[in-house]
């Protein structure tokens, strides 16, 4: 059992398999129509976001084609480039941009269609850029995709009218089956990652090069969608939104992408998307707090009618 080998890896490898498509099928369930046609109203910064996600993030990835092997193995560099193909988060996008007073219904929108188009555009850029013959990738591995990611999805969808007021009223309850699906795939990838020995590829000098590229490309993306969105003339609210839902990629929807993609590669190949993601989480945070702190207009005393002693006298008795 640790790590899960012989019949125990059959067991956790088809419970992993039903536990992404319960994943998928709650996914489906709990996004709103209304959302997504609400949405589509700010095109403009849906578009930026997802240029960013599936555009730049790549191309980046692409870019990072030149540290092989000098900087990082075969093996660590498809990681990366996958990490790079991966749809934007969800839930911790919102969460930062709410902290950081942004627009959060356009964080909330822009995290679900990166979801609803990473489904189909995900495998397919993966397939163009690693090869159909690489780690994996063919006709069949696509077909697995929509048999276990996109139907489960859809299946959500069309049932979300019966099930969606059952899902928000115990929505505590079914976090714990989220974050226990991500549990199975990370154990199970790992588990064969072992049994395999992958992991004796893996030195700590690899590793600590793997971080420090993981790092620039974090900082680029951070950078970049923050003064490109203010160069596009977006609002500090949006440009917020488009700065933590374009910068950050999920691990939760990559995992089992990974699983279905990969096979028993998918140890080495979600490692740089593990490391990623808690990067850009603990960054995040920082930057999110940081930026909670701006003063807006509507906290300004100037756009007041009182006088500054008034005001001193209000905050002081807030205190």
């Amino acid at each position: 059992m640790l790590p899960a080998s012989g019949a125990a890896a059959e067991v956790a490898g088809g419970a992993s398999t039903g536990a992404v498509a319960v994943l998928f099928f709650l996914y489906g369930a709990r996004l709103s129509t209304r959302e997504v046609t609400d949405g589509l109203r700010h095109w403009r910064l849906h578009l930026t976001i997802l240029a960013c996600t599936f555009l730049l993030f790549p191309l980046l990835g692409l870019a990072a084609r030149g540290l092989v092997p000098g900087v990082l193995t075969p093996p660590l560099y498809t990681g990366l480039l996958f990490l790079c193909l991966v749809p934007s988060t969800v839930q911790s996008s919102i969460a930062f941009t709410s902290v950081a007073r942004g627009n959060v219904p356009a964080a909330i929108c822009a995290g679900s269609f990166s979801s609803i188009i990473g489904i189909f555009l995900t495998p397919l850029l993966a397939a163009a850029l690693l090869g159909a013959g690489s780690a994996g990738f063919s006709g069949g591995s696509l077909l697995r995709i929509v048999v276990q990611l996109l139907v489960p999805f859809v299946a959500g969808q069309l049932l979300r009218r019966w099930i969606g007021g059952f899902l928000a009223r115990h929505k505590k309850v079914l976090g714990y089956v989220d974050r226990g699906s991500i549990l199975l795939v990370v154990y199970t990838a790992f588990s064969q990652g072992v049994t395999a020995g992958v992991w004796h590829q893996v030195s700590p000098e690899r590793l600590g090069a793997l971080l420090g590229v993981e790092a620039v490309l974090l900082a680029l993306m951070l950078s970049v969608t923050w003064y490109g969105a203010k160069r596009l003339g977006f609002g500090r609210g949006d440009r917020v939104a488009i700065q933590f839902a374009g910068s950050k990629k999920s691990l939760s929807a990559g995992l089992p992408m990974a699983s279905v993609l990969f096979g028993a590669e998918a140890s080495l190949a979600v490692l740089p998307l593990m490391l990623f993601h808690q990067m850009q989480l603990m960054v995040c945070a920082v930057i999110a707090k940081r930026r909670s702190r701006d003063v807006l207009p509507e906290d300004g005393a100037a756009e007041t009618d009182e006088t500054p002693e008034v005001v001193g006298e209000r905050v002081g008795a807030a205190r």
